[in-house]
Parts: C-alpha cells; sequence; structure tokens
C-alpha cells in the first residue's frame, strides 16, 4: 500500500431469479460483498428454487487520497455503502446477461455511472470490516478544505453603452442596439439598403 492509494480483493455477491414480466425473463441483483476474497468467476453458492446466487466476480476496490470527501459520503449513508457497478454482457456466448464491471467506495463516481444510463448500479451494504478499512483510510488522509468565497471584479456596470456593436465594421445602424434605444418617440433607426 502506498501512501496515495489503498486497494482491497472485493468479491460481488449476484442474484439471479425469474423476471415478473414477460420481458425481463431474469432479474440480477448485487446482495453482498466480500472484503478480501480469493478471485472467483460464477462460482455458485447457494440455490433456492429457480434462484441462484454466485460469487460473480472478485475485483480491486482502490481508493485514493484526494477522494476522502466521496468516501465520506459512502460512509455517512444509512447504512454505509460500497457501490458496484454492472454492465450488460456483449459476448453472445456468454453464461450469464451481465459482468461486473467495477466496485467503489466513492460515492460520486457511482454517481457518475448512474447518469450515463449505460450501466446498472447498486449501492451495497458494507460490512464491518469494509467499513473499518476505509475509515481508516479516510482518518489518515482526509482534510478539510476551507470555504472560499469568490469576490467581484470592480467592474462598473453602471456605465451606458447604447448602441456600440463592433468598432471594427462601419454600419449606418448597430445591429447590436439595445431596445433602450427603441423607445416611444425616440429616433427610429435608419433601414438598410
Amino acid at each position: 500500500m502506498s501512501e496515495r492509494t489503498a486497494t482491497l480483493p472485493v468479491g460481488v455477491v449476484l442474484r439471479k431469479q425469474p423476471g415478473v414480466t414477460r420481458w425481463a425473463k431474469w432479474v440480477w441483483r448485487v446482495v453482498g460483498v466480500l472484503p478480501g476474497a480469493g478471485p472467483a468467476e460464477w462460482r455458485e453458492m447457494r440455490r433456492e428454487g429457480e434462484a441462484v446466487e454466485y460469487h460473480a466476480a472478485t475485483c480491486e476496490l482502490e481508493v485514493h487520497r484526494a477522494e476522502t470527501e466521496a468516501y465520506l459520503v459512502a460512509l455517512s449513508n444509512d447504512p454505509p455503502s460500497c457501490y458496484v457497478v454492472l454492465r450488460e454482457n456483449e459476448d453472445p456466448d456468454a453464461k450469464h446477461e451481465v459482468e461486473v464491471f467495477l466496485v467503489t467506495a466513492n460515492a460520486y463516481e457511482a454517481q457518475d455511472y448512474l447518469d450515463s444510463g449505460e450501466e446498472i448500479v447498486e449501492a451495497v451494504p458494507m460490512p464491518p470490516t469494509l467499513i473499518g478499512w476505509l475509515s481508516d483510510f479516510v482518518a489518515r488522509h482526509h482534510k478539510e478544505e476551507e470555504f472560499y468565497k469568490r469576490k467581484r471584479d470592480k467592474v462598473k456596470t453602471d456605465r451606458i453603452d447604447d448602441g456600440k456593436g463592433d468598432a471594427r465594421i462601419r454600419q449606418t445602424a448597430d445591429v447590436y442596439r439595445s431596445p433602450a434605444g427603441m423607445r416611444v418617440g425616440a429616433k427610429k433607426p435608419e433601414k438598410l439598403h
């Protein structure tokens, strides 16, 4: 583990069960994560009728010291959550319709994947060992950012530049004339022929 990042292998447990509509034959749900899990590829863990739970994959959960604010958001959820990103499997010969793409504890990164609409993102409660590991990392690296109020530029906004356009272009009337010049009783602009 370097000072800037830390990694932890995390297994992802997926549950496959029959769909409730004719359009979705199967429904996939992330039901848990296994911190410190060994390598696995679709190892069946439990079967209840047609519902099956798999240790689908083990991914590296990588945390960076610059993203501790996002980890605090994940830890402050009720319950504290990590996020699993699933993608539809593009391979027509694949046994399963989905694949595990990413495991993250960064709430902002998970939101980015949600915004794209291309992936399935599920929040999963963190086990106590993962909460302790992530809390320890955040405690060592988090620095509160000081609020900085931006000051306005000292630009005078009360000056009136009525009817000025681009000074480099000669014309009899300004194409960018402001509506103030069109008041009742004001001189009408000249027509261009």
